[in-house]
């Protein structure tokens, strides 16, 4: 999920047998490179890339296909989608993966440059907003967003976390291009002016706010998924290489497929993987990628990801930095469909996400431990305070899953909810008499 893509218009020549970005030789036994940008610390991305490279799962299903080429993936790792946008409109990139605003961005500059993309699945999604985070200075003494009126805010402009800055600032009575001093900055950048106090707040993507706050750097003023507006990351395919070589796309979503299920099957060790991959702590991994974390994953492209997609167009429009963008024709799941058989797709089509639940990491686990309340995990964690890598409550109104020591935390009698975010908090608060925030500390020792 990132800033604008840059508008590239070289042509590249492809070799005879090479729909792909690299050489091939013409015959029985030539060599073909399949180019794949992926992004490694855009976790929500990990089963078209990150995950996906650390199992082989590509490379094995291209051995099976038996066709006499002979193939190599040439994985290209970056930053943000934009550079992944401009190598694939310039023909040097087969599959790229990427948020759903530079998706849509992708689809409108390939249009433009005549190397038209399609969007051929989805990697992982939160149908609230929730992979969106509004965070600032841990000593800051902004909590909420009406609070950001006239602060400088950081954020990637043209990604899904400047989407949810934008749609929550207009629903606080700010506008989002006079009300705020928007710096236009990478997340790393943005995550470094905040900590210079160059910056008031930062509005990003997974996993910038969650490591960020579990490295006590930051704290979370919104919770993107107040919006209640899905948000997804996805694949997208040159049109050109998906006509040109249907079973090499069919193998890359094949071998998805298998990344999707192992994470599903295996989070704890998934988030080691990605987390020894990336240099990012397993612990933030687990945070959106784990059993119930913040991002679901599913190759399938569900009706309300490609519903949620058309409602971004006009975000973008108003940022001029797109025109209209014709979703029905960008997404294509013929492929996906092919790849995982019809009986499979559907019933991938028709799974939900697991519900919220409180989870408790012990080191030395290979499982989490899970819990029906987040009272029941308080105690848990007051008992076993020295044994505990990480421990995980989903907010109390969104469901969005975060650090327990992070939360905000309301005592409602005998119960105790956590919060994402202070005003979510409050407004709990203010709607239940007696209601009242408590400390992290307060809220064990009530606990156990």
């Amino acid at each position: 999920m990132k800033r604008t893509a840059v508008a590239v218009s070289a042509v590249v020549l492809l070799l005879p047998l090479s729909a792909c970005g690299g050489d091939a030789e013409a015959g029985s036994g030539s060599t073909v490179t399949v180019t794949v940008g992926y992004q490694s610390r855009t976790i929500n991305t990990v089963t078209a890339g990150t995950l996906l490279r650390s199992l082989g799962s590509f490379e094995k299903q291209l051995n099976a296909l038996h066709d006499g080429v002979r193939y190599k993936v040439n994985w290209q790792d970056y930053a943000t989608g934009a550079p992944i946008t401009a190598q694939m409109t310039a023909g040097k990139i087969d599959i790229g993966s990427m948020g759903d605003f530079p998706l849509l961005i992708n689809a409108a500059r390939g249009k433009q440059l005549d190397s038209p993309t399609r969007l051929v699945s989805v990697t992982g999604y939160n149908l609230r907003g929730g992979l969106n985070t509004i965070v600032t200075a841990p000593d800051s003494k902004l909590a909420s967003l009406k609070d950001l009126r006239g602060q400088k805010v950081s954020t990637s402009v043209g990604s899904a976390a400047d989407g949810t800055l934008v749609r929550a600032l207009q629903r606080a009575g700010i506008d989002p291009d006079s009300g705020i001093e928007k710096l236009n900055q990478q997340p790393s950048v943005g995550a470094s002016a905040l900590a210079a106090g160059s910056t008031d707040a930062l509005s990003q993507f997974v996993a910038w706010p969650g490591l960020l706050a579990y490295q006590g750097k930051a704290k979370a003023i919104y919770d993107g998924a107040r919006l209640n507006l899905p948000t997804f990351h996805g694949v997208t395919a040159r049109e050109d290489f998906a006509q040109e070589r249907p079973a090499v796309l069919q193998a890359f979503l094949k071998a998805q497929a298998e990344a999707t299920d192992y994470l599903n099957e295996h989070p704890v060790d998934a988030a080691e993987k990605v987390a020894k991959a990336t240099g990012l702590p397993a612990e933030v991994v687990y945070l959106y990628n784990g059993a119930h974390g913040i991002a679901t994953f599913d190759p399938a492209i569900k009706p309300q990801l490609v519903s949620a997609l058309k409602q971004d167009v006009s975000v973008l429009k108003s940022a001029k930095l797109t025109g209209d963008v014709d979703v029905d024709s960008f997404v294509d799941d013929q492929y996906v469909k092919k790849a995982l058989g019809a009986k499979a797709y559907a019933e991938r089509l028709a799974t939900k996400p697991a519900p919220a639940a409180s989870e408790a990491w012990p080191k030395g686990a290979s499982k989490t431990v899970t819990f029906t309340s987040p009272s029941e995990l308080l105690r848990y964690v007051a008992g076993h305070r020295d044994g505990l890598r990480a421990a995980y409550v989903p907010d109390t109104t969104t469901g969005t899953l975060w650090f327990a020591d992070k939360a905000v935390w309301v005592a409602d009698g005998g119960k105790l909810l956590p919060f994402v975010a202070p005003d979510t908090a409050q407004a709990y608060v203010a709607g239940h008499g007696g209601a009242r925030v408590v400390s992290y500390a307060d809220a064990l020792e009530r606990a156990s």
